[in-house]
């Protein structure tokens, strides 16, 4: 069993309070992300985790085990970080058995587990290059073999797309959830790319300046986001948020509509300007001028609008979602 509980943590840097009271229960066998804009302390949580940070005050259990003062080559752990971090001088089974080697893992055993991770992660005709001959999808995955042949119990990724391009970073997404199927492990992963969250996560934990604002499923968050703040950090395009006469209307302070539960018509009752239309090939994201403030439509296939073209948009009324004054849901 290899869930991981955080008991109310509290983490101080000399007068700077990053978490007051945090408490998190990530699942045994779950692909768990933390997600939030730079500076809302996922990074440093998942330091901790890792025991390369000590909370200031409270408990972190791994497998049922108290490893707060645990030094982190016993906890059972490996991480996975935004920089490679490769040997250049070594080959890819090297680098890959690195650890093994420090550990006095005997030769037979090493070379089992690197074949191993080598036929997990598609690196078996790598073996013997250097890091310099890798493309940087190539790099990130010998990376993450150097995790796999430690057989740890639960593995942490710190942003380790974010120097790969878009096309890469996809591939990546794609070969991580594929990676998580198959080693059937706990992961924990940052970022603060909300569609990696999305792609890959069966549960998201947003967080915002030291304190997690909603846990839960992808769809969860999406459907039904507890508050204004994760009602526009999950999703992109972002949720409109609406106030004044239509919030009151809808009994909020704040209510919001997701984009694709806007139209646009000949009829809508919220008349406006195109400000510019964004042709993405499956839909076009209109971004218009109205009385209400600026509204992001998001339209199926192809739609051609001028800037400065007058439109009236329609909204789904079933769609929306309310939020009282301190911006939680109603």
């Amino acid at each position: 069993m290899t869930e991981v509980q955080l008991t109310r943590i509290r983490k101080v840097f000399g007068n700077v309070e990053i978490f007051e009271d945090l408490s998190l229960r990530v699942p045994d066998g779950s692909f768990t992300v933390l997600v939030g804009p730079s500076g809302c302390g996922k990074s440093t949580l998942l330091r901790m985790i890792a025991g390369l940070e000590q909370p200031s005050a409270g408990h972190i259990e791994i497998g049922g085990a108290d490893v707060t003062g645990v030094e982190p080559s016993e906890r059972g752990i490996s991480m996975v970080f935004q920089s490679y971090a490769l040997f250049p001088h070594m080959t890819v089974s090297q680098n890959i058995d690195f650890g093994l080697r420090l550990a006095k893992v005997p030769a037979p055993e090493r070379k089992r587990r690197v074949a191993q991770a080598a036929q997990i992660l598609d690196l078996e005709q790598y073996l013997d290059r250097k890091p310099s001959a890798l493309s940087g999808g190539q790099r990130q995955r010998v990376a993450i073999g150097r995790s796999i042949v430690r057989n740890p119990a639960v593995f942490l990724f710190d942003e380790p797309l974010s120097n790969l391009d878009a096309a890469l970073r996809n591939q990546m997404r794609v070969e991580l959830a594929e990676l998580h199927q198959r080693l059937d492990a706990t992961m924990i992963y940052v970022t603060h790319d909300q569609v990696e969250a999305m792609t890959l996560a069966d549960q998201i934990v947003v967080m915002n300046a030291g304190r997690i604002e909603q846990v839960g499923a992808p769809d969860e968050l999406y459907e039904r986001p507890a508050s204004t703040f994760v009602a526009t950090f999950i999703g992109s395009p972002r949720m409109n948020l609406l106030q004044g006469a239509v919030a009151a209307a809808q009994g909020a302070t704040t209510c919001g509509i997701r984009p694709e539960d806007l139209t646009l018509s000949e009829d809508g009752p919220w008349g406006g300007r195109v400000i510019v239309a964004e042709y993405l090939g499956n839909e076009t994201v209109v971004h218009v001028q109205t009385e209400l403030g600026e509204l992001i439509v998001r339209h199926p296939g192809q739609l051609r609008l001028a800037a400065g073209t007058p439109v009236k948009v329609t909204p789904d009324e079933t769609r929306f979602h309310r939020f009282d004054a301190d911006g939680k849901r109603l």
